[in-house]
């Protein structure tokens, strides 16, 4: 299979627009060929591309922040001598200097197909801006290494944050030009946005169900996001983000696993099988004992849980429901133990006036599911697909694959 940034530099005819043009380059360090070039020193090095700019998303162009909220400066990439501007930094929005350097933006980034992802949010961005600047956006297409899926609340209007672009569900199924088209139709963007597709996607196929498994190796798109099962868990274990537990920072599997020094992993597994053992299927649950190298709970052993969704013999695509496993805990720990100080109560991602767990879900919904101790899981199940089908059908005209 090719992706959108192989065709591009394989394709002179789909360069052929861009000649005589100013172009800028939108990546990071998982924007690579299949020979593991970047594609910013892939693009300088055809010779009809003329480069002017660079800009990274969070973690940076190169991936020179380990840790979120971590900021990126700009400056001169010191081999091909352009400036690279930082979204993620001063600004997260490209300011009207940044947007006259260049003609074309060459949109190259590695989604993982959740919404709180904000590469996501970056890309509406950039499309607002090149709306309000006359400018085009080329979206280089690549695979939804999670696949087609969907699950999670929606989005509630009112609750969009940089984490929640819009109004979509945890897990949206989509690749990033599929969303392109969806915030051009929905937002009503005035812009010239192409997108240049895959060659062979197959999302339904196995082993890999969204990622060309043998095919195109696995570079992180951010430092958290090491293999393919981290992506898989992420729509469920990003939550943990806003809890007291250790989603794995500073282990070798992060966002895999999750644990705390006072957790009893076989009690929480037992009230979760009792709870609703529906949402446990599709993949392996182990208790494990961890200790954190940096973040939350650094040097102290922790008791937990890894989440295996990496063998074939057990792995369920369609059957594997993150969001709702990581609901479950949630909900099976605070009936244990009613007064455990399950939410986090800090800043995130620029948002200080609600909680972390409501600004990640897009609404309070799932947080007061979990606290009230007359919900079950049939609640949050009812909620939950009325969503999912809602969406499988707003995003149906975006859909190229």
């Amino acid at each position: 299979m090719k992706f959108g940034l192989d065709r591009l530099l394989d394709e002179r005819k789909l360069r052929k627009p861009l000649s005589g043009r100013r172009v800028a380059l939108l990546a990071h360090p998982a924007s690579l060929t299949g020979d593991l070039c970047h594609s910013l020193d892939a693009l300088a090095a055809l010779g009809d591309v003329h480069l002017t700019a660079a800009f990274g998303p969070q973690h940076g162009l190169r991936g020179d922040k380990q840790d979120n909220m971590i900021e990126s400066p700009d400056y001169d990439d010191p081999v091909h001598g352009i400036p690279v501007f930082s979204l993620y930094g001063e600004v997260r929005r490209p300011t009207p200097a940044m947007m006259d350097t260049f003609d074309v933006l060459l949109v190259d980034l590695q989604d993982l197909g959740c919404r709180i992802y904000t590469f996501v949010t970056t890309l509406r961005y950039v499309l607002e801006e090149a709306a309000r600047t006359r400018k085009e956006v080329w979206i280089l297409d690549r695979p939804n290494p999670i696949g087609r899926p969907v699950e999670g609340l929606m989005l509630r209007p009112g609750c969009e944050s940089f984490v929640g672009a819009g109004v979509m569900p945890m897990r949206h199924g989509l690749t990033l030009g599929e969303l392109a088209r969806w915030f051009v139709a929905t937002l009503r963007l005035d812009v010239d946005c192409q997108v240049i597709p895959m060659e062979g996607w197959t999302p339904d196929a196995a082993p890999g169900y969204g990622w060309p498994l043998g095919a195109r190796t696995w570079v992180n798109p951010s430092p958290n996001a090491p293999n393919l099962w981290m992506a898989r868990c992420y729509p469920g274990s990003v939550m943990l983000e806003a809890t007291t537990l250790s989603e794995g920072r500073g282990t070798t599997r992060p966002l895999e696993l999750f644990g705390a020094p006072d957790l009893d992993p076989r009690a929480l597994l037992a009230e979760m099988q009792a709870l609703a053992p529906q949402w446990m299927h599709g993949c392996r649950l182990r208790p494990c004992s961890f200790e954190p190298t940096f973040h939350k709970h650094v040097g102290t052993l922790c008791a937990g849980i890894q989440v295996h969704v990496e063998d074939a013999a057990y792995y369920s695509h369609e059957g594997f429901k993150p969001w709702r496993l990581f609901a479950l805990a949630f909900k099976a720990l605070r009936r244990l133990r009613p007064d455990y100080p399950i939410w986090r109560d800090f800043p995130y991602e620029y948002e200080k006036d609600r909680l972390a767990i409501d600004v990640i879900n897009g609404s309070d919904l799932l947080r007061r599911w979990v606290d009230d101790d007359q919900a079950v899981p049939g609640d949050l199940e009812a909620l939950a697909t009325t969503d999912e089908a809602a969406w499988r059908v707003a995003r149906a005209a975006a859909l190229i694959y």
